[in-house]
């Protein structure tokens, strides 16, 4: 493992020397009671509700990591497994995957359970978020890199590296798709 005090973002002099915090420095899970305010017209809880909770935990791990505000950037994937049912216990685990320069990507998984039952959690969800760090006028500011422990922390490490050159790529495509229809004439 990597002396953590001396993780760097890159190496680029004009990047301060941040120390970089290990993967469950900012780990957090958030619990919540479903209710009857919870539900949708089917009778189980909202997928809207179900993304707030991850959107809250998340915020909580990208503050914790960073040091400071962070702001949602964009979610880059929200999958429902299960439904998830009035009286569930839900818990909504998080944790930094990734970090760019003042990015960080933070994962998300939902667990339900009954909240008068001993039985185990079961996975209703997961998520993949993307926080931009910011300063009191709303400036991007440099993240601590993340450093991670375990090989499960090394392989969402990996993984967030192919999902970031893929937001990228797809990014890239969409504003030369933009280009070449404005340079054909085409106006939406």
């Amino acid at each position: 493992m990597t002396d953590q005090a001396h993780v760097t973002e890159s190496g680029d002099p004009g990047i301060p020397d941040i120390p970089g915090k290990p993967t469950s420095a900012s780990r957090t899970t958030l619990s919540h009671i479903m209710t009857h305010n919870d539900t949708n017209l089917l009778g189980t809880v909202h997928g809207g509700v179900i993304m707030k909770l991850v959107d809250d935990a998340a915020g909580a791990v990208a503050g914790r990591h960073s040091g400071g505000p962070a702001v949602t950037a964009s979610m880059d994937e929200m999958v429902f497994l299960e439904p998830v049912r009035v009286g569930d216990l839900v818990h909504v685990k998080a944790q930094v995957n990734w970090t760019g320069r003042t990015s960080m990507e933070v994962g998300v998984r939902v667990l339900a359970e009954r909240w008068n039952e001993s039985t185990a959690a079961t996975q209703v969800g997961s998520a993949y978020l993307v926080f931009a760090a910011v300063d009191a006028d709303g400036k991007p500011r440099v993240v601590p890199p993340v450093a991670p422990e375990s090989e499960r922390d090394k392989r969402r490490y990996q993984e967030a590296q192919i999902r970031r050159t893929h937001r990228l790529a797809r990014r890239e495509a969409i504003r030369e798709l933009r280009a070449r229809r404005i340079a054909d004439g085409i106006v939406d």
